[in-house]
């Protein structure tokens, strides 16, 4: 007995430590590929002890949340883009953010108010122009829609998330009724159907179906790197938009905890560290996005496209208008 009893302490002692262990961890679903953020993980983990595990999928996340409902053992979501925040938002899968110190580090503009989602890294929604295209230096997204640029354009979908976004940024500064005006400039100078991704329009202007496009910053840095996609990005000149008024139109990545975060306490800890210096700079760095916070260094890449104001609206607040800006591209037929 004294023997069974012994080998039944020592079974829980055990126990009990393999589960301090597995609480000192944070799990992690991801849109964005692993590879591109265990580098900042592994820093994680070595400055707090915590270890990451992580998820990735592009697609069907949301869905999976959903389905493990209170049994999920995610602590965070890492998006690639603000929709899928958006998206998360209203599926409910968010809960509250508090923390100081993500306060300081983030400016209140790629914050929710309600603190369901904070931005991790900012990404730009530049034209593209071909080099042979003089004035491209000074062009305006309202530009877009002039006559002048009749057969020029080529762009994704108007419905692909980072569109959309851009629609929804001209709805909150000039009103519905003008950005279906623009809308339906901006289709009538397209050269050829909405199609592709922001990459593959660049390669359209290398082939010289058109000469203005429509693409985020980063895809310049990836089309940089590859060797078959440099003669792409050699073609064109990447432009910020409105910098004489508004400014550029804002995208970010961004994170949330999920309502049933097993490893809360851990979950919030990475989200501070994500937004802290260090890991700013190396998340910028490896996507060849920008910092959300202030006063971090660029990438030498990402610095030698040069300086650029941002505009001055909120995300929370340009979101209010997506579901506007998806009516007004179906009412102008964008896509087809």
């Amino acid at each position: 007995m004294k023997k069974i009893l012994t080998s039944l302490a020592a079974g829980v002692t055990l126990l009990t430590g393999f589960a301090a262990q597995a609480q000192e961890s944070v799990n992690i679903y991801s849109f964005r590929q692993a590879f591109l953020i265990e580098p900042i993980l592994v820093e994680f983990t070595k400055e707090t002890g915590i270890k990451t595990n992580i998820v990735f999928a592009k697609k069907g996340l949301v869905e999976r949340l959903k389905r493990e409902g209170k049994h999920s053992p995610a602590d965070v979501v890492l998006t690639s883009n603000f929709g899928a925040l958006l998206k998360l938002e209203k599926a409910e899968l968010t809960q509250t953010i508090d923390s100081e110190t993500i306060n300081n580090n983030v400016p209140a503009l790629y914050r929710d108010p309600e603190g369901q989602w904070v931005a991790l890294t900012k990404r730009v929604r530049n034209i593209y122009t071909a080099k042979s295209l003089a004035d491209g230096d000074s062009i305006r997204y309202e530009d877009l829609a002039s006559p002048k640029f009749k057969g020029q354009i080529c762009t994704r979908s108007g419905k692909h998330p980072y569109n959309l976004g851009l629609v929804s940024s001209m709805i909150a500064y000039h009103g519905e009724a003008e950005t279906k005006k623009w809308l339906e400039g901006v289709k009538a100078n397209l050269a050829r159907r909405p199609q592709g991704n922001d990459r593959a329009q660049v390669k359209a202007i290398k082939e010289g179906l058109c000469k203005v496009s429509l693409g985020n910053s980063y895809y310049l840095g990836k089309m940089v790197q590859d060797p078959k996609q440099k003669a792409w990005a050699d073609a064109v000149n990447i432009q910020f938009p409105n910098q004489a008024d508004r400014g550029s139109h804002i995208n970010v990545s961004g994170a949330t905890i999920t309502p049933h975060a097993p490893n809360k306490d851990n979950a919030l800890k990475l989200i501070e560290f994500l937004t802290s210096d260090k890991a700013q700079q190396m998340y910028a760095a490896v996507n060849m996005e920008y910092p959300v916070k202030e006063g971090v260094p660029l990438s030498e890449l990402v610095s030698s496209w040069g300086e650029f104001k941002s505009e001055d609206k909120s995300i929370a607040e340009i979101s209010q208008y997506r579901q506007a800006a998806l009516k007004l591209i179906d009412e102008v037929k964008f896509d087809l």
